[in-house]
């Protein structure tokens, strides 16, 4: 089983796959084919799980593109990265083989489409295909992904059912059935694994710089725009100015530029907002969802999202949780049932729900319980594997 990426950063995609990975039959073997200036701490935190690692020499260029010059060499980058890809998962052989790319398929059609020449490809939309696009590039979109979802060796998961939806405007009906639902999860073992632990949330607050005694808001997640992280800044703003009890907490992947440091100095918070190093907090797995207990409440105020695995994990882990009316999260996050929802970009409703939240200890436990017993019921990644691994094991027996 190859998984197969050709950018560096990495998150919510990689835990997915982890999932798969956990409830595989022993017999199985995982080779990551990724660029070669990856990260370390992802080579670090997937060596544990018996995988291994091959490489390629090229990256997608990860930038901005605000020129058509920037554009086209964003292009360009990710035109020699499936070559060097294509070259390098040519070489394994195709009876044996599966290939699990994380890529866009109506950007990397023509990648994919050599690809299952010769050996079954899957792909996951982790997010939904936006709908909001010019008329001739939904039309070549259109185009691009009937010609590859009628292929027999391409298969189309989807992370979540929003996903599956937005399909309708590109495929027709018939297509869309072959759209598998193997859903974005979490792990019941280890989640209650951490719950039992007896931690002290004092000494573990005071372990990384942060108040002992103040109502913490968390998030995890990359600091980027679509996450909504000026949204949880302002809210912060808000609410600090009025108490002084109360802090706001970003894990991170990776720190901040200097651009964004200075935007985050200007909205004066100090010490009532810090953001940490997801490998400060530790290498393992358990050791961020210990720290996850820290909280009192999770808020991921997203502008544009699938189901970020992080919401799903603080519920299971019983925090109070906030976040936005967009695409899959409220999949998860019912209205005053199972958590509290938003609309995106409103940093207003966003400390106003923090607020009622941080008043009200019946209101916190209600989400906490409700939250919890939802993700465990429906979010379980044992049987999301079981449909990817299916789904695998079928594509082989058909060769």
């Amino acid at each position: 089983m190859i998984y197969a990426w050709n950018y560096l950063r990495w998150g919510g995609a990689q835990i997915y796959l982890l999932s798969i990975i956990r409830n595989a039959p022993a017999n199985w073997k995982f080779t990551f084919l990724i660029p070669r200036n990856s990260r370390a701490d992802l080579i670090k935190f997937f060596e544990p799980y018996g995988v291994t690692f091959d490489f390629i020499d090229r990256s997608i260029n990860e930038e901005a593109a605000d020129s058509i010059a920037l554009k086209i060499k964003r292009q360009w980058s990710r035109i020699r990265a499936e070559m060097a890809m294509h070259a390098r998962l040519s070489k394994y052989d195709p009876k044996t083989t599966v290939i699990h790319v994380e890529s866009a398929p109506w950007q990397s059609w023509l990648f994919l489409s050599l690809l299952t020449l010769r050996v079954n490809v899957f792909v996951t939309l982790h997010n939904a295909l936006t709908t909001d696009i010019p008329r001739w590039r939904a039309a070549l979109w259109r185009r691009r992904l009937r010609s590859l979802v009628k292929r027999r060796r391409f298969h189309l998961f989807a992370a979540n059912q929003d996903a599956i939806d937005k399909m309708r405007f590109f495929l027709p009906a018939e297509d869309v059935k072959k759209i598998t639902l193997t859903r974005a999860t979490i792990n019941p073992v280890e989640i209650d694994e951490v719950l039992a632990e007896d931690i002290d949330r004092a000494e573990l607050r005071e372990k990384h710089g942060l108040s002992a005694d103040k109502f913490l808001v968390l998030c995890i997640g990359q600091f980027i725009d679509r996450k909504g992280r000026w949204i949880f800044l302002e809210a912060a703003r808000e609410l600090v100015k009025e108490y002084i009890n109360i802090q706001f907490v970003w894990i991170a992947p990776e720190p901040a530029g200097k651009e964004e440091t200075a935007r985050i100095e200007e909205f004066g918070l100090g010490e009532s907002f810090r953001l940490v190093l997801s490998a400060d907090i530790g290498a393992s797995r358990s050791e961020v969802l210990r720290f996850f207990r820290t909280a009192d409440i999770f808020a991921l105020p997203s502008l544009w999202e699938g189901l970020p695995i992080s919401i799903l994990e603080a519920m299971a882990l019983g925090l109070p949780t906030i976040s936005t009316n967009v695409n899959a999260i409220p999949e998860a996050v019912k209205n005053n049932e199972t958590g509290v929802l938003i609309e995106p970009g409103d940093a207003k409703a966003l400390a106003d729900a923090i607020l009622r939240l941080k008043g009200d200890s019946a209101l916190r436990e209600r989400l906490s319980k409700a939250g919890r017993e939802h993700v465990l019921k429906f979010f379980d990644e044992r049987e999301a594997a079981k449909i990817a691994l299916n789904a695998y094991e079928e594509s082989l027996n058909e060769e």
